[in-house]
């Protein structure tokens, strides 16, 4: 499948009708939700304090940005998955 310019990108309808860019979002989400889980691994695991919050800030970043996800989804059109 070609890939489409900036511009082609821009000009088309809501990206609900992007199957393009509801893949990128699906894989996006998987990605995060592995870090997340690999986090949470790690606080439950960590061997004291310094290692627990730096697994704690880990969990903040990845839901942070998975909330971010979710906001760039609801700002272009693509309506989030079912959760």
């Amino acid at each position: 499948m070609p890939r489409l310019s900036v511009d082609e990108l821009l000009a088309r309808r809501p990206m609900d009708e992007s199957p393009e860019l509801r893949l990128l979002f699906h894989r996006l989400n998987n990605q995060l939700g592995i870090i997340l889980a690999n986090a949470e691994l790690l606080e439950a695991k960590a061997p004291d304090g310094q290692h627990r919050a730096r697994a704690a800030q880990m969990i903040a970043s990845t839901l942070d940005a998975m909330g971010t996800a979710k906001e760039i989804r609801r700002h272009t059109g693509l309506t989030p998955e079912a959760s």
